[in-house]
């Protein structure tokens, strides 16, 4: 696939190739760029074309001008030949205590509805009772030893073994999140981003990236997953946030999700569920 091609090009080359792939991803000319990194077209054009080697304060003034996540930094910085200088801790280092006491709340406040954090491929890296109520009531009980490794959300809502036979829209829903991944795949810029949407497009029946949903007269605002098991309808939809003004990379990462219900009967449920896991 194109961008798994691009990626993977890229992770290889040398920091002027790499810029270059980074500017041209902005839509940005070298003068464009000279401008917002207080520099000049020339001097650009020596670093794309390796004649000139940069600065570390040069390798992040561009990197900042050009909006490249942490972890792309930290590749360029090591292919101008300068140590990284973003940390990546575990979720559970104490430097991030306050993080995660701050996710903590998140979840919490959620309650009874569903929310998840996760990492940039998706993987759970944490969920409330109201999510763990959720997939309960659809997939039931989990397994006990757990299975090893992280779950996958990504590959749990496309693939056919996975949520896909209780999700009434499916392909809706699997459109829209496709979509997400693969302006994910495009601004990360990475071969691992690039390898988890090849693998979801590998699924059976996946729907072409250019599907266009049947367009009914009046659409709704949002578009909610409808899940359905036995005479139990669920009508959700959900929001994605993520930590402001980070200097971790796991920070940068991570994204929280939280569910609403979109109507009253499908609040009951959720409201239903915790009050009898209550008593």
């Amino acid at each position: 696939m194109r961008y798994m091609d691009e990626a993977s090009t890229m992770q290889h080359n040398s920091f002027g190739s790499r810029l270059r792939w980074w500017r041209k991803r902005c839509g940005l000319s070298q003068l464009d760029l000279a401008g917002a990194a207080g520099t000049s077209q020339r001097h650009v054009s020596f670093l794309e074309s390796s004649r000139t080697q940069p600065s570390r304060e040069m390798v992040l003034c561009l990197a900042a001008a050009l909006d490249v996540p942490l972890r792309q930094q930290n590749a360029l910085l090591l292919a101008a030949g300068f140590a990284p200088i973003w940390r990546q801790r575990d979720l559970a280092a104490p430097e991030l205590a306050t993080v995660n006491h701050a996710l903590d709340h998140i979840l919490t406040q959620q309650e009874p509805f569903p929310a998840l954090v996760v990492d940039r491929f998706w993987n759970l890296l944490r969920a409330n009772a109201g999510a763990q109520r959720l997939t309960t009531f659809l997939t039931g009980p989990a397994p006990d030893p757990a299975p090893a490794g992280a779950v996958n959300l990504a590959e749990w809502l496309l693939s056919p073994d996975g949520l896909r036979p209780l999700l009434v829209n499916w392909q809706d829903v699997a459109i829209h999140f496709l979509r997400g991944v693969q302006a994910d795949a495009i601004a990360d810029g990475t071969p691992d981003t690039a390898d988890l949407l090849q693998r979801l497009l590998d699924y059976p029946g996946i729907p072409a990236l250019s599907h266009v949903p049947t367009l009914e007269a009046a659409q709704p605002p949002v578009l909610a997953m409808h899940f359905r098991k036995g005479e139990t309808s669920l009508h959700l939809f959900t929001t994605i946030a993520t930590l402001g003004t980070p200097q971790d990379v796991t920070v940068q990462e991570m994204r929280i999700e939280c569910f609403f219900p979109v109507d009253a009967d499908t609040s009951q449920v959720f409201h239903d569920w915790a009050a009898n896991a209550s008593r």
